[in-house]
């Protein structure tokens, strides 16, 4: 399972490491999520530079893809069709592939088509622009419809993350990688919560 998080400059840390960190913990069965960037090196918001693991083509053919937020996805999203556009370099398909968004991410989602008429969830900023662009608008963590999902508030990318995992690994392997990452004395309640959310999305677990 090879995951390409899309992460551009002015992301947002938390987007692109949670979701990392997490779903590489399934490492042992074969999954690899990788920061995947359209230049070598992007910036944070907060002035964090890190190496991208993969060009933004990798996101073509990996087997999931996250879109990260940032303070310039507005400007990505704006940018599509334009000569040079960042999106121009994606085809991405759903039928292939599992595609959630992050935050202002649930834009780009939008400026690909890839929401039809799914609503979606967002951050506080990004909401008006995604209602300017046709979406409604979700007051929720956490939204899915077959292979795509979105996420609302920097930390809800733990649902994203689990998401991914119980579509593809089942519960027991989601599980277990949860359980690792979770807070000491407060592992199974923790875990427990994040499943109950996500579990009414996935098909294969309701």
């Amino acid at each position: 399972m090879r995951i390409a998080i899309l992460t551009f400059d002015g992301f947002n840390e938390l987007d692109s490491f949670i979701a990392l960190g997490l779903l590489n913990r399934l490492s042992a069965q074969g999954w690899k999520a990788e920061i995947t960037s359209p230049s070598a090196q992007v910036t944070s918001m907060n002035g964090v530079t890190v190496h991208a693991q993969q060009p933004l083509e990798f996101a073509n053919e990996a087997d999931a893809v996250i879109f990260g937020s940032g303070i310039y996805t507005r400007a990505i999203a704006e940018a599509h069709g334009q000569r040079g556009s960042v999106l121009d370099r994606l085809q991405l398909d759903p039928l292939r592939q599992l595609i959630g968004a992050q935050c202002s991410g649930a834009l780009l989602l939008a400026r690909l088509g890839l929401l039809a008429d799914m609503p979606a969830c967002t951050d506080l900023t990004t909401r008006p622009w995604l209602v300017e662009a046709g979406v409604r608008a979700l007051d929720e963590p956490f939204h899915a419809r077959g292979p795509i999902a979105t996420a609302g508030g920097c930390l809800a990318s733990q649902y994203l993350a689990t998401w991914m995992m119980l579509m593809r690994a089942g519960e027991q392997a989601t599980t277990q990688a949860l359980h690792y990452a979770a807070p000491v004395g407060e592992k199974a309640a923790y875990v427990e919560r994040l499943l109950a959310l996500v579990r009414p999305f996935v098909p294969a677990v309701t």
